[in-house]
Parts: structure tokens; sequence; C-alpha cells
């Protein structure tokens, strides 16, 4: 016959045991689905292109008012309104930040250049129709900052120097060269060695950016009008009817 201990004790096991069933249930218990607070990838690459393009805009707000060495992705991030660790995200530094303004806001301008002229075009409606454009969108807006941002601090950063001229510089001097050579082909120019220096028909671009930074407020210039005033000087005057 069993001791009374011993009984207690088994009696005393069941509640355990019963326990140690529940916890083993429980764990067996399919759980409740987590709510999922994953959104659409196209979503997400929208957000992310939103806060590149902050930053892009930001970042020329900065160089423009700071100039390239003052400016500091603190205050890019600050003023973008993000952290500034989002920057490396997009960016690796201050230069490949420089340099993405550059090819968002000039490149695509250049490669307009390249299209031929239009049919029953001549090459002076091309050049100009691409001035037109450049005076509109570079000259005449804060895209034009970034060239002189460029002409200023070039020297002291010869990487970004090296990639206007490779991205910007040399693409449009060879567009440039090729309407040049397509106009002496059909006797639109008369001066054959302006092919060499491309640089020529391209220079009032340049002085025009120069010019409305530093001197605008005293004494506006009409590139347009300067322009058409250069391109006489090498198609020869427009025949008014």
């Amino acid at each position: 016959m069993p001791s009374s201990r011993t009984t207690t004790a088994k009696t005393r096991s069941k509640p355990a045991d019963h326990r140690r069933g529940e916890k083993a249930g429980s764990a067996r218990a399919p759980q409740p689905a987590k709510a999922s607070s994953s959104e659409p990838a196209s979503s997400r690459a929208e957000r992310a292109a939103g806060r590149r393009q902050a930053i892009i805009d930001a970042a020329l707000d900065e160089f423009i008012s700071r100039g390239f060495t003052a400016t500091r992705l603190d205050d890019v991030a600050k003023r973008a309104g993000v952290a500034k660790g989002t920057i490396y995200l997009h960016f690796k530094d201050k230069e490949s930040m420089f340099e993405e303004l550059i090819r968002t806001a000039l490149v695509p301008l250049i490669g307009r250049l390249h299209a031929p002229p239009a049919i029953g075009g001549s090459v002076r409606d091309a050049i100009e129709g691409f001035a037109r454009t450049f005076v509109q969108e570079v000259a005449s807006t804060r895209r034009g900052e970034i060239v002189r941002l460029i002409v200023a601090e070039g020297p002291r950063f010869p990487s970004i120097a090296d990639f206007y001229y490779r991205e910007v510089v040399s693409r449009g001097l060879a567009a440039i060269r090729a309407l040049i050579e397509l106009g002496v082909a059909r006797g639109e120019i008369k001066q054959k060695n302006l092919a060499r220096f491309p640089q020529i028909l391209v220079a009032p671009a340049l002085i025009a950016v120069i010019w409305q930074s530093l001197f605008g407020r005293h004494a506006p210039l009409d590139a347009t009008e300067m322009l058409g005033v250069h391109l006489d000087m090498i198609f020869g005057e427009r025949r008014t009817a």
C-alpha cells in the first residue's frame, strides 16, 4: 500500500504536468499573423527619389550661398530636412553631389546639340535654337551659378573641373565643331578655320553666365541679342524681307 507521502507527491505533480502541457500546447498553437509593414516597391522608389531630389535642391542652395569650399553636408541635410546619414545613401561625398548637379542640370542640355538641324533648317537656325534654350534654362536661371562655381573654384578642385570638361565641355565642343563643319560644307560659314576653334562660337554663352552673375544687377545683359550679333559676324547678317 503506497505511503501517504508518495500519494501526496503524485498529487502535487499533476498541476506541474498540467502547466507543462499548457506551455507545450501554447508553443504549438499558431501565432497570430503580424501585420505587414511593407509597401510597394514603386512607393519606396518614389520616396527615395523625392529625398534624393530634395538633397540635390538643398545642395544647390548651399553651393550658391556658401560656395563649394564652405558648404557642409550637415547644412545640406538640414536644409533638405533629412538626417545626414541619408545623404550617404545617395552620395559618397560633397564632390559627387556637385557632379550630380552638373549631370542633371547641364548634361541633358548639351545632348540636344548633337541632334542634326531640322529638315530644311540651316546650321545657324540650329545654333540659335540651342542658344535660346541655354539662355532660358541656364544663363537666366540658378543653373548658371553651377557654371560660375566651376569657373571660380575649379582650379582648387581639379576633379570637379575634369568632370565638367568630360561631361559638358568636350561633348559641347564636339557637337559645335560638327555643326561648324556642316555649315562650311553647305557654304553657310566662310571661315573654314572656325572648326579648329569652336570655343569662339560658344564664347557668348559663357560670357552671359559670368556677366549675369557678377554684373547683372548693374547692367543687365541681353544675351540673346548679343548672340545674334555674334552670329552675324560668323554667318553674315540675315537678310530682311
